[in-house]
């Protein structure tokens, strides 16, 4: 039997270290050179089948079990954020303007221990582990380049594993709900023509700023009076642009922002809502309005047979407190795209910093974990893996 638990704890000063040196050296979307080549190194010495460069600057690594078996996908990101950091810890981001903000770090930390955790395993194994080391998350680019480099192809996998650092839950609370976890998120861009002026003689002109006021407002209703109310969306309209002169009616107005979702169908039934708004209150107000959407990731969905599975491991590991089965956030992750080809699970690991004198979220320029939660997130993940490979493993 396999106490991955134990195991993870044996790896804490690793687990650290690693995590602190990625902090330490942060690499913006399709830069982690230094990343990926640790990755590889590592992924090398422990026997793995190790490809670089899919995706840009994404690493596979296969780990072949003794035996033959289901193939698990495990996913990790590794790019930082243009963040100036603000903490003074002495691992502190040595590169100005780039800061791991968001977990990615940790999240690759974790899985370079669960590779070393099972290699050690391998022949006990029945099927194999493929570890995808994901480049750009935090542009929603790097899953799709590395789908399109083939990551999910030769062998493809029969199940996807990954977890997310979340300093919002405490150490202990694993986020393990089924269905929509994070949402899908979509980009638009509004554009109104009008006709510009004096400031002194509106009546001269058609007045975009006054048309795109009117839109902004109008998209609030679309949640609260469009769809069904166990439906959920978030239109943020995020940027206004518009102007040169305090007395100068603009000849054209710029509208941009974000819309977030669980389902498609609801993005689709917002799309079109917000199109007929941008479209009618442009003609009443005499502009002119066009409107372009870039979706940018699919929903993250967890399977519930895989979760069911899942926590029943989970509930059974030491230091495991709580079972969360409604974290939920609109916030977007791009490992939707692998998901959507492969079921799967992705799950929540409290890691909230009860040092810090105030919660700083993730993306805040002092954001920050709890490092006792990355050998329990590995021995989570290492578990979840053993669940479909090492089937007599502990918890």
């Amino acid at each position: 039997m396999v106490d991955f638990k134990t195991e993870a704890e044996a790896l804490r000063e690793e687990l650290v270290e690693r995590r602190r040196d990625l902090h330490r050296h942060p690499e913006l979307a399709f830069e982690e050179f230094r990343t990926g080549g640790i990755v590889a190194q590592e992924l090398n010495r422990l026997g793995l089948e190790v490809q670089t460069g899919v995706g840009k600057t994404g690493v596979v690594g296969i780990l072949e079990g003794a035996h033959d078996g289901p193939t698990i996908l495990v996913r990790a990101d590794m790019d930082a954020l243009p963040i100036h950091e603000q903490n003074t810890v002495d691992y502190a981001s040595e590169t100005a303007g780039k800061m791991h903000a968001c977990g990615h770090d940790g999240h690759t930390s974790i899985a370079l221990g669960v590779a070393k955790m099972l290699a050690a395993h391998r022949d006990q194994m029945a099927g194999r582990v493929k570890f995808v080391f994901q480049p750009a998350e935090e542009i929603a680019q790097g899953a799709k380049s590395m789908i399109r480099d083939g990551a999910l192809q030769d062998p493809r996998p029969d199940i996807s594993l990954g977890l997310h650092l979340w300093n919002s839950l405490p150490i202990g609370s694993l986020g393990v709900a089924d269905g929509p976890i994070m949402a899908g998120s979509s980009e638009f861009t509004i554009r109104i023509e009008g006709k510009g002026g004096h400031a002194a003689s509106p009546h001269l002109g058609r007045d975009p700023v006054v048309c795109a006021a009117q839109l902004i407002t109008q998209f609030q209703t679309i949640p609260s009076r469009n769809l069904d109310p166990f439906d959920s969306a978030v239109i943020s309209t995020t940027m206004v642009k518009a102007g040169t002169a305090f007395n100068v009616i603009p000849q054209d107005a710029q509208l941009m922002g974000t819309l977030r979702f669980f389902r498609r169908e609801v993005r689709d039934q917002v799309v079109q809502r917000m199109g007929e708004m941008v479209e009618h209150t442009c003609l009443a107000m005499g502009c002119v309005g066009t409107m372009q959407f870039d979706h940018q990731t699919e929903p993250v969905n967890n399977d519930p047979e895989i979760g069911k599975n899942l926590r029943e491991r989970f509930r059974r590991m030491d230091g495991v407190k709580v079972l969360d089965m409604t974290a939920r956030t609109m916030g977007a992750e791009d490992v939707g795209f692998f998901m959507n080809e492969v079921p799967g699970m992705y799950f929540f690991v409290g890691a909230a910093d009860q040092t810090a004198e105030a919660y700083y979220g993730h993306h805040h320029p002092r954001f920050s974990i709890d490092e006792n939660a990355l050998p329990l997130g590995a021995a989570l993940l290492a578990s979840a893996v053993a669940a479909y490979v090492l089937p007599d493993a502990d918890a």
